[in-house]
């Protein structure tokens, strides 16, 4: 399921960015309300998680296209 470009293209260009930019406004929201160490672990590793795993998935999507194109 996971090597199909439609479920790839889903993952990298919104499922994850979007993820990202939540876990981004949770971090943030958390260090101005006081709470800076987790705020800080949210917004340095759960973020950047999000951030990498799109940048994978679009790369796994950019070779399952090529591949299907040798295909046919």
């Amino acid at each position: 399921m996971l090597k199909k470009p439609e479920t790839l293209f889903v993952l990298g260009y919104m499922l994850l960015p979007l993820l990202a930019l939540l876990s981004a406004i949770v971090g943030l929201t958390m260090i101005l309300g006081g709470n800076k160490i987790a705020g800080a672990i949210v917004l340095v590793v759960v973020t950047q998680v999000f951030a990498f795993g799109a940048f994978y998935a679009l790369r796994l999507r950019k070779t399952a296209v090529l591949e299907d194109g040798k295909r046919t």
